[in-house]
């Protein structure tokens, strides 16, 4: 396909395009305003379909010059000078995406990241291909059918590892214990994206982590909240709501988690591009579940509607919010199909908090400062450099920047002397830095809540 950047010079042609190709469908275009536009449009892709036909006759290499890849090219390129979330997917990708958002899709079953340059297994998911066929957590895949990863984006090493179930993928694997790399030949199966995890210990504090939100997430976490009140014994005592590293997913989806903890007032508010398009999620009451505190974890990873329910329960003052800043994605996506199978994500709102706030490029603030336990708190510590430069929504090029026409409500960080020796003397319980100490301080300061909102309390207005 040719790459958007060797048709950066049309990007103000290419912009028609997708006018010409969404026009009525999106009703953006007062009527009185539409001769105008035609014209323009027009006049544009006169000069697009001159230089289309350019390329096609006269350029060096006759495989790059197919007429949808061209296409496709200029819309990608059109797309890239908006945001960097709006994108377009040719039918294949745009299939898939879809299948995410159903809570489902085809391939081996991993959870994988890029660490140090290497692309490298956080996980296989349980009862899937990769599990089945041995593939354990940080192993390193070399080559994937025999084509090595190391220049490969993440989008690119998925697409390759995805593919219809029954076909099969040959990925070579590096493993501490190994002297030399492993073939590892793996065929495809369809994977259920396990978007809800829960544990529930025997002294009635619950445990609840939220990968994604996915179609099947709201239905996923009322079960587990029903499993929760039937296997404890007594009153519940409180709840941890794991959101780390959660990208997001389908907005009402999270909307629907909140709306579980929260009795009335605002979730979320949207604000489009015309005054018509604003809408606001309202709380129900009803089944709310009021009578125990909560304790939401947070990280870097954290975006989209995983700040949403964060955003909401903070600022309703229904949980502490406690881990790292957050990704800061306050923007909201929109998938349009098209006549061909392909697909358009447009960004076509951003979101508010109940409070009004714009976290846009900014993301949530814990109300209490709590790194992983490999990442040092302080600033000079290497590993916390590495945590403060890990990537945000404020670098990615051509983010959108927050609006300041609304009323902010800025929460600080708690970091008061009191609360510090708190936390600190609950760290010093945990001996094994290798488990997930994060998730030992959540539970713990649920079990001692009375003195740590004493001593929240007292931090107050400090930062």
């Amino acid at each position: 396909m040719v790459k958007w950047k060797e048709l950066v010079r049309l990007k103000y042609a290419f912009v028609v395009i997708l006018v010409f190709l969404l026009g009525l469908s999106l009703g953006m275009v007062k009527s009185r305003n539409v001769g105008a536009v035609t014209d323009g449009i027009y006049e544009n892709l006169k000069v697009f379909t001159d230089v289309l036909s350019v390329i096609q006759k006269d350029y060096v290499d006759v495989e790059k010059t197919d007429s949808e890849a061209l296409v496709y090219g200029a819309i990608e390129g059109m797309l890239t000078t908006l945001d960097p979330h709006s994108s377009f997917m040719p039918p294949n990708i745009f299939k898939e995406a879809q299948q995410e958002t159903r809570g489902k899709f085809e391939g081996l079953g991993i959870e994988i990241e890029i660490r140090d340059g290497i692309l490298t297994v956080v996980a296989p998911i349980e009862g899937t291909p990769a599990w089945r066929a041995g593939i354990k957590p940080k192993d390193q895949i070399l080559k994937i059918n025999g084509e090595p990863t190391k220049k490969m984006s993440l989008f690119e090493t998925v697409n390759k590892l995805r593919g219809p179930k029954g076909t099969e993928v040959t990925i070579t694997i590096m493993r501490e214990g190994f002297d030399r790399p492993k073939d590892f030949t793996i065929t495809r199966g369809v994977i259920p994206i396990m978007s809800v995890r829960f544990e529930f210990p025997d002294d009635g504090y619950g445990y609840i982590r939220i990968r994604q939100f996915s179609e099947r997430t709201d239905r996923d976490f009322l079960g587990a909240l029903r499993k929760w009140k039937k296997s404890n014994k007594g009153p519940l005592k409180g709840l941890v709501l794991d959101l780390r590293d959660n990208p997001g997913g389908l907005l009402d989806q999270a909307v629907k988690v909140a709306d579980h903890f929260i009795e009335s007032g605002a979730i979320v508010s949207i604000r489009g591009r015309h005054p018509s398009s604003k809408s606001s999620y309202m709380a129900h009451s009803g089944d709310t579940e009021k009578d125990y505190p909560i304790v939401v974890l947070v990280s870097n990873g954290s975006a989209s509607g995983s700040e949403i329910v964060a955003g909401a329960l903070q600022d309703q003052g229904r949980a502490v919010v406690i881990g790292t800043q957050t990704f800061g994605k306050a923007t909201v996506q929109t998938l349009y199909p098209l006549r061909d199978g392909s697909g358009l994500r447009l960004t076509t709102g951003r979101y508010f908090t109940p409070n009004g706030r714009d976290i846009q490029a900014e993301g949530i603030e814990p109300d209490v400062f709590l790194p992983p336990f490999d990442i040092e708190e302080e600033e000079e510590g290497e590993g916390a450099v590495q945590e403060l430069r890990r990537l945000k929504e404020k670098d990615l090029e051509g983010h959108l920047e927050p609006t300041r026409e609304e009323k902010t409500d800025s929460k600080g960080k708690h970091r008061n002397p009191e609360l510090e020796r708190f936390i600190n003397d609950l760290k010093a319980k945990i001996k094994d830095k290798e488990i997930d100490g994060q998730k030992l301080i959540a539970l713990d300061i649920l079990r001692n809540w009375k003195t740590f909102q004493t001593f929240l309390q007292k931090g107050e207005g400090t930062s």
